[in-house]
């Protein structure tokens, strides 16, 4: 099955897609891990891509797309996948369309009230890299690491302004997608508001597991 996992920031597609990954035997590709795996193999565009990086600016959409073309024709893509990050425009769904056929479009539908509140309180080890929360997830010691003892903090975007900023970003360039595939019956949409084990649930409902 080939999917794709839509919603905003903070919707949970990233802890959802390593469920997933285990459930449905398919191979989570995050456009993230596209370009650090193409940086570190040092291919062409690899190379292309660690350059526009350098020079502090955005990955444009060509390459984005031969990119994420490159790794949906390796043997671990062929049976399936589960996109995450891609696509983010109409037109980057447009081009996907002219080399992958796509399957099913999970929406994973959250309130922005709902984003402030998980990455508002979200809090990283600065050391071992793992996520805590204000709320949910408290270390047991304040600020300190359970697993490392690093320090723990709020990163830069995950305080409120920058949370709304990326929001804003996504309303405008990504959400129209939604509607996108809606017409095109293959989007399912997911509450994204409860924990992590309910979403799941509704996750391997939707697909008949």
């Amino acid at each position: 099955m080939k999917m794709i996992f839509l919603g905003p920031p903070g919707a949970g597609k990233g802890t959802l897609a390593a469920r997933a990954v285990e459930i449905l035997n398919l191979p989570h590709i995050s456009t993230g891990a596209i370009f650090r795996s193409a940086i570190a193999n040092e291919t062409v565009l690899g190379l292309k891509v660690k350059a526009i990086i350098d020079a502090g600016k955005l990955v444009d959409d060509d390459t984005t797309i031969e990119l994420v073309k490159e790794r949906l024709s390796q043997d671990d893509a062929k049976k399936g996948y589960i996109l995450d990050g891609f696509p983010r425009t109409i037109p980057q769904a447009e081009a996907l369309s002219q080399f992958s056929k796509v399957d099913k479009v999970i929406n994973f539908d959250i309130s922005d009230s709902g984003v402030l509140e998980r990455l508002g309180g979200r809090r990283v080890c600065r050391s071992c890299g793992f996520n805590f929360h204000a709320v949910f997830t408290r270390p047991k010691v304040e600020g300190v690491c359970d697993y490392c003892s690093g320090e723990i903090y709020t990163r830069d975007d995950d305080r409120p302004e920058a949370v709304q900023k990326r929001l804003e970003v996504y309303r405008a360039q990504t959400a129209p997608l939604i509607d996108f595939y809606r017409q095109q019956g293959i989007l399912i949409d997911i509450d994204a508001s409860p924990k992590i084990d309910e979403i799941v649930i509704s996750f391997k409902k939707t697909l008949g597991l």
